[in-house]
């Protein structure tokens, strides 16, 4: 599992063009939480917690500048045990806002002299979160205008300029024929005048023959260009081959790290590359490749970086989240030995980036004084009251999370808009066959999930993937073989002919679900 495990795109935030602050204006915490019901079941409190905290934001740019930067963010710890919703509630607020957003795990962090990653890491990976989610938005704003450039120097590496004039009954897919036969003569440059006749029949001045030759050529070309246009538009140019100049980044992948810089960070590295001078190399290849990086290209050239990072440094300041995950596995009983002093380590090195801090990343300094912090941890073995005084002031709102039941996995798979069930349904759709679930079907799923959650470790409503994975095993490996236009009923008999087996053996039961 990577550092960075979610990074929001801005693809469900502020919908119908609307900016941030308008699409937030709208949506009052009972708003908030009525959208996070649609992707999560139950645990009200904590979605109320974290709608509070959201409408805070909104409130505080509002505020006067003077008092504005004392108000600090509601920071949050969500307590409970895995697969109840945590990180899906504070990754759905993160969309729904259109704000960055990155999912740390604070065991990977370590006091500073231990081999790890440091905790300012995290800020630099928000910052790199925020530049891309902003330059996504600004290239959406010129897609069509990159892609009609593209377009543009795609047909003059199919027909360049210069090239001699084609005759009207030119292939446009072989548009370079010559304008003369071998045996013509070129025209005399005192040659006979001729004139141009307007449709009223008045002569319009005096043109030589070869301004008139060359008006034609230029027609023709015309009119050869557009029909390549026409074909390109079409697809049936995708498999051309054209020549294209590209540039070539150097890369650093198994360069040799000097000793001591194992725990080298990753933004090092992209500096470096940046650093080093590109080469610039010519490459056949397809249409449909070229036009990609024609595209990227023509998109580099329209996006302004510069305003790209000062507008992404501000929303990471203004609106950035930080998820602090697994937080109770770096607290402790305080005054202990060994393992206990590099938690404690690592609560003091979070704590100035917490209660804000300036932060060096590769784009300038990010200000953590308004950066939006949860936390969450199931506090199996250890509480809250377990963390150092100071970073327990640092997160004043605490939420508890229920553990999930029977009817809670019943409502899991059947009411939000990416349920499980909806999800098969829609891959066993594009083999041409329908699954249907029935309701007892369906609650038998969630019985046996809850029932092996108790006798088992306690997962949450992760188990129902490893349930219904099992139960659909066999149809999913026979459907290309077993014919389309058929339809699967998946009832309350076929759940116990699959899974009753698996479920009373307790060796089956420990390795496969």
């Amino acid at each position: 599992m990577t550092e960075v495990d979610e990074a929001v795109t801005p693809e469900a935030a502020a919908p119908g063009g609307e900016t941030d602050a308008e699409w937030l204006e709208t949506l009052t915490p009972r708003q908030i939480v009525a959208e996070l019901d649609r992707y999560i079941v139950g645990q009200h409190e904590a979605k109320k917690a974290v709608a509070i905290a959201l409408r805070n934001r909104w409130r505080r740019q509002r505020v006067e500048p003077e008092l504005r930067d004392e108000i600090l963010p509601n920071n949050l710890i969500l307590i409970g045990p895995t697969g109840v919703g945590k990180t899906e509630i504070a990754r759905r607020l993160a969309r729904l806002a259109g704000a960055p957003f990155v999912k740390v795990e604070a065991s990977k962090f370590t006091e500073v002299g231990y081999v790890g990653r440091d905790v300012e890491s995290m800020v630099r990976d928000l910052a790199d979160t925020a530049v891309n989610l902003v330059r996504s938005e600004r290239e959406d704003e010129v897609q069509e205008l990159a892609e009609s450039r593209a377009e543009d120097r795609l047909l003059d590496l199919l027909f360049p300029t210069g090239e001699d004039g084609v005759s009207d009954g030119d292939d446009a897919g072989s548009p370079r024929a010559p304008a003369a036969t071998p045996n013509s003569e070129p025209p005399s440059p005192s040659g006979p005048r001729i004139f141009v006749v307007s449709p009223e029949g008045e002569a319009r001045g005096g043109a030589s023959a070869e301004e008139g030759e060359a008006l034609s050529v230029d027609q023709r070309r015309q009119r050869t260009r557009e029909k390549l246009r026409t074909l390109l538009r079409d697809g049936k140019l995708e498999e051309r081959m054209v020549e294209l100049e590209v540039d070539q980044t150097p890369n650093l992948e198994g360069m040799m790290i000097p000793m001591g810089m194992e725990g080298v960070d990753s933004n090092f590295t992209e500096m470096l590359q940046e650093m080093m001078p590109k080469r610039k190399k010519r490459r056949t290849m397809l249409v449909s490749e070229a036009r990609r990086l024609l595209i990227q290209e023509e998109l580099d050239r329209l996006v302004d970086m510069d305003e790209v990072v000062n507008e992404a440094l501000d929303r990471v300041e203004e609106m950035g989240i930080i998820f602090l995950d697994e937080i109770d596995k770096i607290a402790g009983e305080r005054g202990g030995s060994g393992p206990d002093v590099s938690r404690e380590g690592v609560q003091r090195d979070l704590l100035p980036i917490v209660e804000g801090s300036n932060v060096q990343t590769k784009y300038g300094l990010v200000r953590t004084d308004h950066v939006l912090f949860i936390a969450a941890g199931a506090f199996h073995v250890s509480k809250p009251s377990d963390l150092i005084p100071e970073l327990q002031g640092r997160f004043p709102i605490r939420v508890e999370l229920k553990p999930l039941g029977e009817e809670d996995f019943f409502r899991i798979l059947t009411e939000p808009q990416n349920a499980l069930l909806h999800q098969y349904r829609a891959l066993i759709r594009t083999e041409g066959t329908e699954i249907v679930f029935s309701d007892d079907g369906t609650r038998e799923v969630a019985r046996l999930a809850a029932r092996l959650n108790e006798r088992m470790e306690n997962i949450g409503a992760r188990r129902l993937q490893t349930v219904l994975t099992t139960l659909l095993e066999g149809i999913l490996f026979d459907l290309p073989e077993s014919g389309a236009g058929t339809t699967i009923l998946v009832d309350r008999d076929f759940v116990t002919t699959n899974l009753a087996r698996i479920v009373e053996d307790e060796d089956l039961r420990k390795y496969i679900l």
